[in-house]
C-alpha cells in the first residue's frame, strides 16, 4: 500500500503560468478555500503571485465543516492575511450579494485612481483562484446565476480561462484551480486527498481512507463510531465486515470500502467536520 501521494499536473502548471500573465488585468482576487481544511487548501505562494492586489477569501463548503471552527479559522485567516474572509456554502443568496458588494468595495480606490488619471470608468475585473474542487467554478456559476463555467466533482475539472460578466460593475476571469507542482508536504497532500482536491490517480484509496479514519477518530470519535456502528477504533476491514461489504470466499471488499468511506466523508454523511486545528500551525 503506497504511502506517498504524487501527481503530474501538467495542465495546472500551464494554468499557473497563464495566471501570472493575466494578473496584471485583474483589480481584485477572490481566493476560494475549503473550510474542512482551511490551512492546507490555501495556496501558499498567493502573496507572491498577486502582491498589492485586494483579495477576498471565501471559506467555502461550510455546510460540510464544523461550525465552531468555521468562526475560529475565519478570524485567524483574516488576522494573518489582512484580507476579508467570508464563510459560505454558496447556498445562501445573501452570500452572493455580499460577495459582489465586497468586490466593488475592494476596488473603490482603484476605480477612483482611474478617474483621477482621466481614464474611463469600466467594470471591476476580478479573478477566482483556488485549489481544485474547492468550489471555484461553482462560485462563478452562482455569481453569474447560470452555468457558464464548466463544473464537476473531479479534481482539476476546469481547463480553460474565460471572462464572465457578473453585472454591469463586475467582470470575472475564471482560472483553473491551482495546486503546487512540487509537493514536499505529504501531510498537506494527504488532507487535499481527503477532500478530493487531488486527482484519484495520485494516491492509493486504501492508504488515504485509513488516514482519514485515523484523523476522524482523533477529532470526532463518537460521530465516527456511531455512523459505522462500531465500538472500537475502526479500520477499513472492520467497517467492511460490519457493513457486509464482502467479496467471494468471505473476504472483505477493502477497495470498495475505502472508496465508500471517502465518499461518506466528502458528502458530509458521517458529520460536519473540520480536520485542522489552529494549534497545529502555531496560531493559538
Amino acid at each position: 500500500m503506497s504511502q506517498h501521494i504524487h501527481w503530474y499536473p501538467g495542465h495546472i502548471a500551464k494554468a499557473e503560468k497563464e495566471l501570472k500573465q493575466k494578473l496584471n488585468l485583474v483589480d481584485v482576487v477572490i481566493e476560494v478555500i475549503d473550510a474542512r481544511i482551511p490551512h492546507s487548501s490555501r495556496y501558499k505562494n498567493i502573496e507572491k503571485l498577486c502582491p498589492n492586489k485586494p483579495r477576498l477569501i471565501l471559506m467555502n463548503k461550510t455546510d460540510l465543516s464544523d461550525e465552531n471552527y468555521n468562526r475560529i479559522w475565519a478570524k485567524i485567516i483574516q488576522r494573518e492575511t489582512g484580507c476579508k474572509v467570508l464563510n459560505t456554502s454558496l447556498n445562501n443568496k445573501n452570500d452572493i450579494n455580499i460577495i459582489t458588494k465586497l468586490i466593488t468595495d475592494l476596488s473603490a480606490d482603484i476605480m477612483q485612481k482611474r478617474l483621477e488619471k482621466g481614464l474611463l470608468c469600466r467594470p471591476t475585473r476580478t479573478m477566482v483562484i483556488g485549489m481544485p474542487n474547492t468550489g471555484k467554478s461553482s462560485t462563478i456559476n452562482k455569481l453569474v446565476k447560470k452555468s457558464k463555467a464548466k463544473t464537476g466533482a473531479k479534481a482539476g475539472v476546469t481547463r480553460t480561462q474565460q471572462w464572465v460578466r457578473i453585472n454591469d460593475k463586475i467582470e470575472l476571469l475564471d482560472t483553473p484551480g491551482i495546486i503546487p507542482t512540487v509537493q514536499d508536504d505529504q501531510n498537506q497532500a494527504k488532507k487535499l486527498a481527503f477532500v478530493n482536491s487531488i486527482g484519484e490517480n495520485a494516491y492509493d484509496f486504501e492508504y488515504v481512507a485509513e488516514e482519514l479514519l485515523n484523523t476522524l477518530y482523533k477529532f470526532y470519535k463518537e460521530e465516527l463510531l456511531s455512523y459505522y456502528g462500531l465500538e472500537e477504533k475502526p479500520d477499513i476491514e472492520k467497517i467492511a465486515i460490519a457493513k457486509k461489504w464482502i467479496l467471494k470466499k468471505e473476504q472483505p471488499d477493502i477497495k470498495r470500502t475505502a472508496q465508500i468511506i471517502l465518499s461518506n466523508f466528502r458528502e458530509g454523511k458521517i458529520g460536519k467536520f473540520t480536520l485542522e486545528r489552529p494549534e497545529e500551525y502555531g496560531f493559538i
